[in-house]
């Protein structure tokens, strides 16, 4: 027997919350990856892992809200802990592989498609283990061709995601990409959920554990307060909140270290002083200020 699946139990208040939740991810990500790669000044892999760990966290908890709005109206659903906590290892740590490639290596063709494909797989791997822990009392079958789609569909996200984020400077063009992003992820979720089908056991086997709501709400709390958290140092840091557009463009550009520039500003000054002839300096000593060839060290 077919089970009857609802994937909108709520209407769109999951399908909204997911999506916002990708898009967070994505847009902290993106942000942590600029911080890393157009300041020399800033610890790369602390950032690189930040945004990589925010990426991965906003597509855990997009695909866990939008399972709350999952059902199958004969039976009850339920989630195996430990393969929850798992897919969000995955999503993370393969995330973080694509990200630390372009990071260290650049968005060269060989490296962003390798990072990409790894990376796409990864977060699809995510996916179908978090339906892998899903309990009911039934089998869940997948049509092959959809899952397919789904696949492709992630990696070709995660491919200009990886892109985006070597690529973007700017906060409105990376906050623009986050939104791309979320579309991308979340169309690549509720594809591979086209692609379900329940079979039911018989009636006298039902799962009666917990509801799926009590298991993923409090699951979903820690990657929650982490993207937050993520958010705070985004929006108290200037280079990460308005990129090397908008906050001292000059330096960004062309960064000297102050040690350096002192050295350019004194070899300036010792040319202009050699330059001077010794009798008009010394006239200059000698008749004070108001000569008109004495000459003013610029401060």
């Amino acid at each position: 027997m077919q089970g009857t699946i609802d994937g909108f139990r709520y209407g769109a208040v999951t399908p909204v919350a997911a999506y916002l939740m990708a898009c967070l991810g994505g847009a902290l990500g993106l942000r942590c990856v600029v911080r890393s790669l157009h300041n020399e000044h800033s610890w790369k892999a602390g950032w690189l892992a930040l945004g990589a760990t925010s990426i991965g966290s906003g597509i855990w908890t997009m695909h866990f809200i939008a399972m709350i709005g999952f059902q199958v109206e004969e039976t009850r659903i339920g989630y195996d802990v430990g393969l929850t906590v798992l897919s969000l290892a995955v999503a993370i740590v393969m995330v973080a592989i694509g990200v630390f490639a372009v990071g260290y290596r650049g968005a060269t063709t060989g490296t962003l498609s390798a990072a990409g494909v790894i990376t796409g797989l990864g977060v699809a791997t995510m996916h179908y283990l978090g339906m892998a822990a899903l309990k009911l009392n039934g089998t869940i079958e997948y049509r092959t061709s959809t899952v397919v789609l789904s696949i492709a569909i992630a990696i070709v996200a995660a491919t200009a995601a990886l892109w985006a984020a070597v690529s973007i400077r700017g906060f409105l063009a990376s906050l623009g990409a986050s939104l791309v992003m979320g579309v991308a992820v979340s169309g690549m979720h509720y594809t591979a959920m086209a692609a379900v089908s329940v079979h039911l056991h018989s009636a006298g086997g039902a799962w009666t554990g917990d509801s799926a709501t009590s298991l993923l709400l409090p699951m979903l709390l820690g990657p929650v307060i982490f993207l937050l958290l993520a958010g705070v140092v985004v929006m108290f840091d200037p280079l990460l909140v308005m990129g090397e557009g908008n906050w001292d463009r000059s330096f960004a550009r062309h960064p000297i270290a102050p040690k350096a520039a002192d050295r350019q500003a004194d070899s300036v000054f010792a040319a202009r002083d050699s330059a001077t002839p010794r009798a008009t300096v010394t006239n200059s000593v000698r008749h004070g200020p108001s000569s008109t060839t004495s000459r003013r060290r610029p401060r």
